[in-house]
């Protein structure tokens, strides 16, 4: 088994795809969660990469996040869209990354994601509030690479 698929048991898979749920209530921004095992180029090119591949900039406001975290090389990048870092000021993900990090540190994996999740939810909630038209754009899973 690799680390990937012991990152998170099938129970805590659940609970990170209901905290992606919740946290898209409250805005349009679409959420997605990439883990991979390690990552052959530079995390960030790598996360721009998923970030394509999962049709992220695909989204009518622009504002597909992507977390992506590469489990073997302990490397978490989060993404947004061109619509997201046209509006927000230059360290705006650094709260969510924080509070990722820091369960990350503790073995708290799942939380980590949840907490992480949740924050971003907060964050975009403020510059994509949720209206009535909104519909869930992109699928909640978690991706695997």
């Amino acid at each position: 088994m690799s680390k990937v698929e012991d990152f998170l048991s099938q129970a805590e898979e659940r609970e990170v795809i209901e905290a992606i749920r919740v946290a898209e209530t409250n805005t349009s921004g679409e959420i997605r969660v990439h883990l991979e095992p390690y990552s052959k180029i530079d995390a960030f090119d790598r996360a721009a990469e998923v970030f394509d591949f999962l049709h992220m900039d695909n989204t009518k406001r622009s504002n597909g996040v992507l977390i992506y975290v590469a489990v073997e090389d302990r490397t978490l990048v989060i993404m947004g869209d061109k619509g997201i870092n046209d509006v927000v000021p230059p360290h705006f993900w650094e709260t969510t990354n924080d509070a990722i990090i820091a369960q990350f540190k503790k073995g708290n994996m799942k939380q980590g994601l949840v907490d992480g999740i949740l924050k971003a939810g907060e964050q975009l909630k403020k510059h994509f509030p949720y209206s009535k038209n909104d519909r869930n754009e992109l699928p909640d899973d978690i991706s695997v690479g």
